[in-house]
């Protein structure tokens, strides 16, 4: 087992715990949430059909991770994946890293830049991690890359509201 410390407000420190062994349970466990809290969500739902599709896999690392393609039907100027995407892709990879933590929450900010284009027709990474919090705020980051190249990064606050996942049937 390794322990990652999380930076928190005031320099004080906490760490949570990443189990090797557990990355299973950490993406059934976001699964579970998934697909009951946003089960149509644009960017990681398999059955939406104008949807990315994206299937996070948590990392040794207590983050998460996804390859997809960048589809020409998602770009903005010719050749290169719409701003609003990739923003999309980068808090869906936040949310999830909460998801798999066992935590739902939404996110209250979050500040993107963009440094080089994302290109369509090719393959893209997204991963995202938690780096600070203080409950009931977490602090996380994520990136894209594409051929090696950070394209496009991201940090986002997120606000918990574990009462979502007892979201009634009918509302869901």
């Amino acid at each position: 087992m390794k322990i990652y410390p999380l930076k928190r407000s005031k320099n004080c420190t906490k760490q949570i715990k990443v189990n090797r062994v557990s990355i299973e349970a950490q993406q059934n466990t976001a699964a579970n949430i998934q697909n009951r809290v946003h089960p149509n969500c644009v960017v990681c739902c398999s059955t939406n059909n104008k949807g990315l599709h994206l299937e996070f896999v948590p990392s040794n690392d207590g983050g998460v991770t996804a390859t997809f393609w960048c589809d020409e039907a998602f770009e903005g100027y010719r050749g290169v994946l719409h701003g609003g995407v990739i923003s999309s892709i980068l808090d869906g990879a936040m949310g999830h890293c909460m998801f798999a933590r066992g935590q739902v929450a939404v996110t209250a900010e979050m500040t993107t830049r963009f440094r080089h284009s994302v290109v369509t027709n090719q393959e893209a990474t997204v991963s995202a991690r938690i780096i600070r919090f203080s409950h009931p705020l977490y602090l996380l980051e994520a990136e894209i890359l594409q051929a090696g190249q950070v394209k496009a990064t991201a940090k986002s606050k997120y606000f918990d509201q574990p009462r979502l996942i007892d979201v009634p049937e009918e509302i869901s």
